[in-house]
């Protein structure tokens, strides 16, 4: 029985992620950035944020998704950024289409938002404060796998 109660307090926060798996991509100004997401195990999401150039796919950002010590963490590794080394940012507001994920001590972003629109787009949003300002990046996406 405790078995199954601590599979269930990590699984639950994954499940809840579960909708982020697949292939996304978003239209911006420097051409067509895709994520992807997979399920590593009952405990980790793994995700990557790429774009393609001739047949070249350019990776600049590898995330996982982890339930730790009662808690889903949102960790990033985003190339050139933080000297490499991942940056934590833990889950603060969850729901069936919307993950908020906050690290306040980072420099930017401090805020990681997922909203699930429907089936087939969410939005993606980076934000937090620079230089005493709230900078915000929003990322439309649609499901193209």
């Amino acid at each position: 029985m405790l078995r199954l109660l601590i599979a269930i307090c990590f699984i639950g926060p994954i499940n809840k992620a579960a909708w982020l798996i697949g292939t996304w991509e978003s239209q911006t100004s420097k051409g067509i950035i895709y994520e992807s997401w997979k399920r590593e195990s009952s405990k980790e999401l793994s995700g990557k944020s790429y774009m393609l150039k001739g047949k070249d796919t350019l990776i600049f950002e590898t995330i996982r998704l982890i339930a730790d010590q009662h808690q889903l963490y949102y960790i990033p590794t985003v190339k050139n950024q933080n000297n490499g080394q991942p940056v934590r940012f833990a889950l603060k507001k969850t729901s069936d289409n919307q993950l908020v994920f906050e690290n306040s001590e980072h420099d930017f972003p401090q805020i990681i938002t997922y909203r699930k629109l429907d089936a087939d787009s969410l939005i993606a949003e980076i934000s937090g404060m620079v230089d005493g300002r709230l900078r915000k990046e929003i990322f439309p996406m649609r499901k193209v796998q």
